[in-house]
């Protein structure tokens, strides 16, 4: 096409036919002058694959002709466009002999039109220009900025070669359409003949109507719904203009059955495929501002949005923007911006532009990602001017904007900052010198931020705490440090930064000081670390270091110690310890010591200095003196002696002292030239390396032995002496403790006693002594380790393994004789080495010995399995088994340890609970856990029992508080959970040595005297309750009836607190049970408040009574004497209440503070060890024997009253009425507290403990029978209260013909049987109403007494 020389607007219209002959035809005839453009198949091929038509003759050829059409004005443009879409198709062109034309369809494809100085081509819809005439020809979308990439459908001019614009690649629409007729099941059914019928109806329709479409291919009816009958079908051709697809709608109405009722406006069309959806950025971060946008060729500015989870269309509000145009009259775009997106916006979207009936959809699903920073979150960095980096990185790497670095904090400490874009990754390279971070800032802490930020606005960020700390300045004790042996010392070594990781001591030797020696504090601008020796060894002498680490910084200060040797006091041996010297004899007195140094010895006795004579013995160096008696003026006389060391340094250490007694000979009968002389009786101690014991020179014996003047002859009375080897073994321990050292020491000096111990195993069972020595070294070594390995805990057991052994119990019974508390000593040991065991390199350890056997588990995280560990001693005969669930373990803290450790013989030398009465008479099994239990802890026990038919077994455990700290048996939080043939099962709340204690008296919890008394108590409280509250709802009601005069008066009021008193004592006696169960720990401070208030409301009962009963004597005795009501409230409130507090809160003062207020398994008042019981029994006991006196005071005057001084009878009445009140219910309440008393005893008889349960259970039921309803006048008050006139009228018959009478009444059986305890008898019948009123006035004066 040549270019126009004027300002035209030029078309192509695209013309499809089809012919039946050889295309030989000159087409200049038809669209004479258009421009022809023919495309053939030898040509390129057209757009549109040809179809082939059925003929008789020949085969049907389609083509596709281009035609150019130029308008001057441009308004012909629209009227031809009309026309053409007027025009129905096919159109029968002329038919001649050589062929026959038939028209199909005629399209506008490409517009042309001036725009400036410039033509602008663009292809109408359905139609694009060829992607390679967009290559190399300038683009409208250029100069408008439209996305790159974007397949044109504008040039600037026409190509000058062809093709023009052409159809777009085949789509397929999704098609519905309305039917108004019924809906039938079949069509839901493909084989049924309705949906064939339907389906082959309807695709016939659509065939001929939608065959007019550019690039038609085929269509396909896909189902049926509900709605009258919605058809669906799909159309496979290029994207129709809305016009052209209403024609082909117009051509299936009109090919398809009327009967079908078709609805035109019901047609819908879908497609997918003619939207290009794109978001920016590719990768979301949550924060960004994320662009999701729409372009479609299909111009409509009816856009929506949808968030497919949220089920939402999406309006324009804070976050959101939609924004929708037409581009160039050729595109429409509609960008939805979505601005600080989270999470919760991600999701599937579509956008969907609607036109007409078309409705074009895309779908697009979008992720949102956190921004995750990887980065150390704190760091700690010295002061010292070194290079530390800062890093940060990101988890996904992109093309971040920017990484910012900044910092908070009361420092200031600049880096600087380098990104690595290809990794994601940001170094902070920083350095800090002391000016920087000053020491009194020490410490500080500065929070680095790391921020990642996107291209799109998103941010990331990450804190990294950074610790400075300088370099600490340390000053320590300035002055030199001179000490002697035995005297203490301390270094305090001062940090001027108070943050660091570690705090130590050592020597020049680079080893560490035991931390027990040490102590250190942090404080706000500083710390400190105080090195403290109480009793200094020759061992302290040396250079010691104080040490402060932060990280691979250290501080060090430095100071030396210089220890002069000088004997500790304990190690100066002394002999004699004491002397009986005749007043003209004489006597050696020397003092030894184990070195070899140069101290200058002196004796000193009173005011007399001595200097004494050395004499070197192998390593023994002795300091003798030889006293004369004569030396001394008065005779007999009594002194101490003491030698005095002293060394290089001036400082001295005392022996311990030396006692000399000069006596007249003539009463000396005992002499021996190494023991020494003294009178008949006399009692003197030696140390055994000075007496006759054989001992070795090398390694002298150790202990005491006691001897006695008897006759003549000095006898051995008690011998403690300690063999050689374990003496040896002994100062060893001793010096070890005062060891710095002492941790490095332990394993290796374990093994020398286990091994020294087997050695001299006859030994041990000949000396007490030796046997003491070792549970000694035992203990002195538990308090070393803080960690026990398996050799360690080996070596300890195999100790203990032989002074358990059955040859050394004969000498267990001997040290057991002393009274000492050893086999308590002994089992704390252990089980301190317990608690301190960790295993290395197993979880299960097991030793087993003869006499002892331990077993020890470690608690690995997840889920622990049940601890269930067994002990067996074929030798003794002897088993048992412990568990802990696994439900216990869980609370465990990580890799703790269990141990429990078992022996068979232990049982027979520990303690008794009660001499001659209680005994362990099984395993004695000790389990411990390596870190603190806060938690309710379990544990389950079985215990073989040797003696199945004996007396009844008690579940203990060894409390070492008891006894004044020397241990004992207690059941505390342990019971007998079943008794077999011949084993005891127990379960205890806590954790230490258990065993079965045989108790000949108390039931065990399960039996069956134990069930029947907790049956009696809580059946008997019930009732006890339940009448205490119908008292006083009885009192409330008859309260204005009943207390007509002050005696009355004040009677109700006692019964009345009585009542409430006991309510309240048995409300808490209940809350006590429920503290005090098998299952849960005691808790202390509830017990403790349970039994003050029982004790307290108990003991008000007794002074209410007492009240009661001094009230009544008050108004007999005393009848002239008028007090008034408010003064005998005010006596009776602070009797009744003010005493028992008194009571009370002197017995919680006196007993608490040393714990021994309550009992150890009840929450009541102790019996064992205060007798704090006395406190509630002895008040109790007095106002029964005061109450039962006054009661025969009261009745003895009532009987027989004196002249001038009868009381009224309404007087008489209430007044007689409290002495049967006192005279029942104080025997009652006494022999209830009797019996209790009696149960106290060791060996009382199981029908005491019934009977008191009976009597103390039911006492609320006898304060309402005989304290309230056997009130005369109560029973009256409650009859007019509640009776009605019928019952009235019963009444009065009834009384007329004396055939009934209330339950309560003088006549009643049961009245008459308490009335005669009080010497009245005798039946009130009335017969006749004459009679009635004589007799009911003799009935009421009897009454009057009696009642």
């Amino acid at each position: 096409m040549k270019s126009p020389r004027r300002t035209t607007l030029c078309c192509m219209i695209i013309v499809i036919y089809f012919s039946q002959a050889t295309p030989n035809l000159n087409l200049e005839s038809i669209v004479h002058p258009l421009i022809l453009r023919e495309h053939e198949l030898a040509g390129k091929e057209p757009l549109r694959q040809k179809r082939a038509v059925a003929s008789s003759r020949v085969a049907a050829e389609e083509y596709t002709v281009d035609v150019e059409i130029s308008f001057e004005n441009a308004s012909f443009l629209e009227p031809i466009k009309t026309y053409l879409n007027s025009l129905s198709f096919p159109i029968q062109g002329n038919s001649t002999d050589q062929a026959t034309t038939t028209v199909l369809s005629i399209e506008v494809t490409t517009v042309c039109r001036p725009t400036g100085n410039e033509i602008w081509c663009s292809c109408e819809t359905g139609y694009r220009w060829p992607q390679e005439k967009c290559l190399h020809n300038l683009t409208c979308q250029e100069h408008d900025g439209f996305p790159a990439g974007h397949r044109c459908s504008c040039l600037k001019g026409l190509p000058p070669k062809g093709p023009f614009c052409q159809l777009q690649g085949d789509v397929t629409l999704r098609m519905s359409v309305r039917l108004n007729v019924g809906f039938q099941q079949d069509l839901k059914n493909s084989s049924s003949a309705l949906y064939r019928s339907y389906k082959t109806d309807l695709e016939t329709a659509f065939w001929k109507g939608y065959s007019i479409l550019p690039g038609f291919k085929l269509v396909t009816v896909t189902g049926f719904r509900p709605g009258s009958v919605v058809v669906t079908y799909e159309v496979k051709t290029t994207t129709p203009s809305p016009e052209l697809m209403r024609k082909a709608n117009d051509q299936v109405m009109r090919n398809l059955n009327q009967t079908y009722k078709m609805d035109y406006s019901s047609f819908q069309v879908i497609t997918s495929n003619e939207t290009k959806f794109t978001i920016v950025p590719e990768i979301i971060f949550e924060g960004d501002t994320v662009t999701l946008m729409c372009e479609t060729e299909v111009l409509s500015s009816n856009v929506s949005w949808h968030h497919v989870e949220r089920h939402s269309d999406i309006q324009n509000k804070s976050r959101f923007s939609v924004y929708t145009f037409v581009l160039n009259n050729m595109t429409s775009i509609s960008r939805l911006t979505i601005y600080n997106i989270t999470q919760g916006d991600a999701g599937e979207y579509i956008c969907k532009l609607t036109l007409d009936i078309f409705e074009y959809e895309s779908r697009k699903k979008m992720d949102v990602t956190p921004i995750r920073i990887l980065a150390t979150e704190e760091m700690k960095v010295t002061c010292d001017n070194n290079p530390v980096s800062l890093n940060c990185c990101s988890e996904i790497n992109v093309n971040w904007s920017m990484v910012e670095w900044k910092q908070q904090g009361k420092i200031n400490i600049p880096g600087n900052p380098e990104t690595d874009t290809d990794s994601g990754c940001s170094r902070y390279t920083l350095k800090a010198d002391g000016r920087q971070c000053p020491s009194r800032l020490g410490g500080m802490r500065v929070t680095y931020v790391c921020e990642f930020i996107s291209e799109h606005g998103a941010r990331g960020s990450k804190s990294i705490e950074v610790t400075f700390a300088s370099v600490a300045n340390l000053t320590i004790t300035p002055d030199p440090i001179s000490v002697s042996e035995g005297q203490n010392f301390s270094i305090k070594c001062i940090s001027d930064v108070s943050n660091y990781d570690e705090v130590y001591w050592n020597t020049s030797a680079g080893i560490r000081i035991y931390p027990k020696f040490y102590t250190t504090k942090r404080y706000a601008d500083g710390a400190e670390s105080v090195l403290t020796v109480k009793t200094v060894t020759r061992e302290w002498n040396g250079t010691y270091h104080c040490i402060f680490r932060y990280k691979n910084s250290y501080s060090v200060a430095t100071k030396d110690v210089t220890v002069y040797p000088l004997p500790l006091e304990p190690n100066i041996m002394v002999d004699p310890l004491e002397a009986t010297i005749p007043c003209k004899g004489s006597h050696h007195f020397k003092c030894c010591i184990e070195e070899n140094e140069d101290y200058k010895v002196t004796f000193q006795m009173d005011s007399l200095s001595f200097l004494a004579e050395k004499e070197v013995n192998g390593k023994q160096v002795c300091y003798k003196y030889n006293f004369m008696a004569s030396s001394v003026s008065r005779c007999p006389k009594k002194f101490n002696i003491f030698c005095h060391f002293t060394n290089a340094a001036n400082n001295s250490v005392q022996s311990p002292s030396m006692k000399l007694n000069l006596v007249p000979g003539e009463n000396i009968m005992c002499q021996d030239p190494i023991i020494g002389v003294g009178e008949p009786g006399k009692v003197i101690q030696k140390l055994c390396q000075f007496s006759s014991v054989p001992s070795s020179p090398g390694s002298p014996t150790g202990g005491i032995i006691t001897y006695k003047c008897v006759g003549s002859q000095w006898k051995v009375k008690k011998n403690d002496c300690i063999s050689a080897p374990i003496n040896s073994l002994l100062q060893l321990a001793k010096a070890l403790i005062k060891s710095p050292y002492q941790d490095a020491k332990l394993p290796m000096y374990l093994k020398d006693l286990s091994v020294s111990t087997g050695k001299v195993k006859h030994e041990v069972s000949s000396f007490p002594g030796s046997l003491g020595a070792i549970i000694n070294i035992l203990d002195l070594l538990s308090t070393v380790p803080t960690q026990v390995n398996s050799e360690m805990m080996t070596h300890v057991l195999s100790t203990v393994n032989t002074i358990l052994s059955k040859p050394i119990l004969s000498t267990w019974k001997v040290v057991q004789q002393q009274q000492t508390n050893q086999s308590s000593q002994l089992l704390d040991s252990v089980e301190r080495f317990s608690r301190a065991l960790r295993p290395e390199d197993s979880t299960v350890l097991s030793i087993n010995q003869t006499n002892v056997q331990m077993r020890s588990v470690v608690i690995k995280p997840g889920h622990p399995k049940a601890y269930k560990q067994s002990f067996v001693f074929s030798d003794s005969d002897l088993w048992g088994n412990v568990a802990i669930e696994n439900c216990q373990l869980g609370n465990l803290q990580r890799d703790s340890s269990i141990v429990t450790v078992a022996f068979p013989t232990l049982k027979t030398i520990l303690a008794q609970d009660v001499p001659g009465k209680n005994f362990a008479n099984s395993l004695v099994m000790t389990t411990t856990v390596s870190h603190n239990i806060t938690l309710p802890f379990s544990i389950s026990m079985t215990f073989k029992n040797i003696n199945p038919s004996g007396a009844v077994p008690r579940c203990v455990f060894w409390n070492f508080d008891l006894a004044n700290h020397t241990g004992g048996w207690d059941s505390s939080g342990c019971y007998v959970n079943k008794v077999g043939e011949d084993s005891v099962s127990c379960v205890c709340d806590h954790l230490t040595s258990f065993s079965i204690l045989m108790s000949p008296d108390s039931p065990y919890p399960g039996s069956l005297l134990e069930i029947l008394l907790d049956i009696i108590s809580y059946i008997g409280l019930c009732f006890s309750i339940l009448s205490l509250a119908a008292c006083l709802v009885v009192e409330a009601v008859v309260w204005k009836s009943v207390t007509k005069n002050r005696t009355s008066y004040m009677r109700h009021i006692c019964i009345v607190n009585i009542a409430a008193s006991l309510l309240v004592a048995d409300s808490w006696f209940i809350v006590a049970a429920a503290i005090h169960n098998h299952y849960h720990p005691l808790n202390e401070t509830a017990c403790v408040a349970a039994t003050f208030f029982i004790h307290f409301f108990y003991l008000s009962v007794f002074f209410w009574m007492l009240t009661l009963g001094l009230m009544l004597f008050y108004r007999l005795v005393f009848i002239l004497h008028d007090t008034s009501k408010s003064i005998q409230k005010t006596i009776a409130f602070s009797l009744g209440y003010g005493c028992p507090l008194v009571i009370s809160v002197v017995t919680v003062g006196a007993t608490q503070p040393q714990e021994v207020y309550t009992r150890k398994n009840a929450c009541w008042l102790n019996w064992e060890d205060t007798k704090a019981l006395l406190a509630f029994v002895i008040p109790a006991l007095i106002i029964v024997v005061v109450n039962m006196t006054i009661t025969i005071v009261v009745i003895s005057k009532i009987l027989r009253p004196s002249i001038g001084d009868k009381p009224s009878k309404q007087e008489k009445s209430s007044l007689f009425q409290i002495s049967k009140s006192i005279g029942v219910l104080t025997p009652l309440l006494g022999l209830t507290w009797g019996f209790g008393l009696a149960t106290v005893f060791q060996g009382s008889n199981a029908v005491f403990h019934i009977i008191f349960t009976l009597l103390n259970a039911f006492q609320g039921l006898f304060i309402l029978l005989f304290g309230c309803l056997w009130d005369q006048k109560v029973q009256e008050a409650l009859l007019k209260k509640f009776s009605l006139s019928r019952w009235s009228s019963q009444h009065s018959k009834s009384t007329s013909l004396g055939s009934s009478t209330p339950v309560f009444s003088m006549s009643s059986p049961i009245s008459r049987r308490f009335n005669n305890l009080f010497g009245k008898t005798g039946t009130y019948n009335v017969s006749t109403p004459e009679t009635t009123s004589s007799s009911l006035g003799n009935t009421s004066s009897a009454y009057s007494l009696l009642n």
